[in-house]
């Protein structure tokens, strides 16, 4: 998930800009309004997700969150707010807010709400996704085949879930960048090849492969009986 973090405070902003990276997610960190603007336009349409203070050094996160719902943008946003107050927790909604928490939280409990907005916003209902005997679960960080637990690092198992979400779709090598690393992060797109091979070895046996498509990048579906074959007829002396 690659995802716009938009909170001044230090201590916080850096707990949750740990947090997500550790989890394998990419993160752009901004701590101010204006930083927050900058991001946003030079990013338009890579972001899943934005989370977004209201009380910001040089301006409001309602103004910022009224400005992408003018764009009609359905970028998913979840607020964060000091006030507890229902009717302030009702404006924010009304502005077009996905969801929000009242500080202080739970880092789990964000995590789950900030999966379960950009889940809401993809038309899915659970956080289980299946391709063939591959299944992820993305609440639970766990991956399995034929119900076998695969052991994958973080960025491996963001990479499965960028691409098991949209099997046979194909993203390019810039397209996966964006989702697994952020602007501040020292990474080329050799990177992705990386993981790529790393990810394809630990689901080799699950009856799905990741396909490089020449030219254009990769995509995800099921092993076909052909694939079977041919990998059969290579084994054989």
């Amino acid at each position: 998930m690659r995802l716009l973090l938009v909170e001044d405070n230090e201590d916080l902003g850096d707990a949750l800009d740990r947090h997500f990276r550790g989890s394998g997610h990419a993160v752009d960190w901004a701590r101010s309004a204006p930083e927050a603007e900058d991001y946003l336009r030079a990013e338009a349409g890579g972001y899943d997700l934005v989370i977004l203070d209201i009380m910001l050094p040089g301006g409001d996160g309602r103004e910022i969150l009224q400005q992408i719902r003018a764009r009609e943008d359905d970028l998913p946003v979840l607020m964060l707010t000091a006030r507890s107050q229902v009717t302030d927790r009702v404006h924010l909604l009304d502005l077009g807010a996905d969801d929000y928490m009242t500080k202080p939280f739970d880092v789990a409990e964000l995590d789950a709400r900030c999966r379960a907005v950009v889940r809401r916003r993809h038309g899915q209902s659970q956080s289980l996704v299946q391709v063939g005997a591959l299944e992820l679960d993305a609440a639970a960080s766990r991956v399995t085949a034929d119900g076998q637990p695969l052991d994958l690092r973080s960025r491996e198992l963001r990479l499965l879930e960028v691409l098991i979400a949209q099997p046979g779709q194909v993203f390019s090598k810039g397209q996966l960048m964006d989702k697994l690393f952020g602007l501040a992060d020292d990474a080329s797109e050799n990177a992705i090849e990386v993981y790529i091979g790393r990810l394809r070895k630990k689901i080799q046996d699950s009856g799905v492969v990741i396909e490089t498509v020449r030219g254009l990048g990769y995509r995800l579906r099921e092993a076909v009986q052909e694939d079977a074959r041919e990998k059969t007829q290579r084994q054989q002396p």
